[in-house]
């Protein structure tokens, strides 16, 4: 009775599974591009150096300033004494003054600071660009490694209840032969502990499953279903040359291209820092409004309204001589940094090139060990079948369909663990040549 409560409710799982809305792997990398976190904030950062390289043209055009102030002013005691006594005042003074003011500023030369600076911009852009694309790259090889980590689990699952039947199948001869009195009981306790130990096994799977759907979903911003499925086979490209990966891939692997933005970056910086030794030669121009009146007054000799406006130009020229030797400082500064990022480049370029040897053996240790494991299993399998019909007949005992039984589900864990190894290799070759997002 126990058995058949069991096989409905794993019909109904089945049923339940079928009637998800099946989520394909494409459909996980488009979302991932678009709903990713990680991937929206590059994009972000990106936007931002993309804004400063836009108006970054506006450093050769001038600078103009505007003032304008109106001034009431009200004294109310005002004294005044001169040497002739007779002439001095005393009383309230009022008078209200306009000024206004355009200056214009306009660098004519600086040492060609200005241009470095506008390229640093165009650079730091560009590089955004690539550190977004290094973004999507790595977040395509998360999706699909947690896709295929799931098919994984799934195929486990599906592992384990093939398992199950072979042990209820066990379990009911067991039955049988204690019943007729040519069993024994310790065989239908071990067969019973058996199935018990698989049915745990198959409620791990399914809320290891669960996590890891979860854990997909919130990878893609929570974009997908409550309740989905995912595909039942890991497909694998068992053709990739480990030439091929590494052809060209200081132009194809967006870290490493990031990074040589980096060294560009530096490199303005110092032409900046240098450019500051140079002479700044400049056009200057200001027009000036200027009025004011005295509405009461009590010196004689002041004027009661005054009024001027008019415009000046010219040129100015500035010259660094010695500050503290700022310049210089700024300079070496500029030269270690410089010195810094091609280091990093260097570093980074290492672990590239480990990365991949590294990632095509395990990618090539993969493929043979998936074809034995493909071999073994069907040899499991026969021989699962074979120990089960001789049980039947009594010619085999319970522990050699047992250990049969056993050795299927080895072959069963090692072949689907090769198969997802040999995935996780390949992506992670994908990914450090920049292939996941062409």
């Amino acid at each position: 009775m126990k058995v058949t409560k069991l096989l409905a409710s794993l019909l109904f799982l089945s049923t339940t599974a079928f009637a998800q809305e099946q989520v394909t792997l494409e459909k996980v990398i488009a979302l991932a591009l678009e709903e990713n976190y990680d991937v929206r904030l590059s994009k972000n950062a990106s936007e931002s150096a993309t804004l400063v390289d836009e108006t970054a043209w506006g450093a050769y055009l001038p600078t103009i300033d505007g003032n304008a102030t109106t001034l009431w002013t009200n004294t109310p005691d005002q004294q005044l004494e001169f040497a002739d006594a007779t002439r001095n005042q005393r009383g309230s003074v009022r008078s209200h003054a306009t000024t206004a003011s355009v200056q214009l500023n306009w660098i004519l030369f600086d040492g060609t600071r200005m241009f470095a600076t506008r390229e640093r911009f165009a650079v730091l852009a560009a590089q955004g660009q690539l550190v977004v694309k290094d973004q999507m790259v790595n977040t395509i090889a998360s999706a699909i490694n947690n896709y295929y980590d799931i098919v994984q689990q799934k195929q486990q699952l599906s592992a384990i209840r093939e398992q199950m039947a072979v042990s209820e199948e066990r379990v009911k001869l067991a039955e049988r032969k204690l019943e007729v009195g040519t069993g024994r009981k310790p065989e239908l306790l071990q067969a019973r502990v058996d199935y018990n130990a698989q049915r745990t096994q198959a409620f791990q799977k399914e809320a290891a499953i669960f996590q890891l759907k979860e854990q997909l979903n919130g990878l893609l911003g929570l974009k997908l279903p409550r309740q989905y499925d995912v595909a039942d086979t890991i497909m694998i490209d068992l053709n990739l040359q480990q030439s091929q990966i590494e052809e060209n891939i200081e132009q194809s692997n967006y870290a490493l291209l990031a990074t040589k933005k980096s060294i560009d970056v530096a490199t303005l910086a110092l032409r900046e820092s240098r450019a500051q030794r140079s002479p700044v030669i400049s056009f200057v121009s200001a027009y000036n409004y200027n009025r004011q009146d005295n509405t009461k007054l009590l010196n004689p000799f002041g004027t009661i309204f005054s009024l001027n406006n008019g415009f000046n130009y010219g040129f100015t020229l500035s010259v660094p001589i010695l500050n503290g030797f700022n310049i210089r400082r700024q300079v070496e500064l500029s030269k270690i940094e410089l010195d810094r990022q091609m280091i990093t480049y260097d570093q980074q370029k290492t672990v590239v090139d480990v990365g991949v040897r590294n990632a095509y053996v395990n990618y090539d240790n993969a493929k043979k060990v998936l074809q034995i494991e493909e071999e073994t299993i069907l040899l499991a399998k026969e021989n699962v079948f074979i120990a089960l019909e001789t049980f039947k007949r009594g010619v085999s005992t319970f522990i050699e369909l047992r250990t049969a039984q056993q050795s299927l589900a080895d072959a069963y864990t090692r072949l689907i663990s090769a198969r997802y190894l040999a995935k996780l290799a390949e992506t992670e070759l994908l990914r450090l040549n920049g292939s996941l997002l062409r």
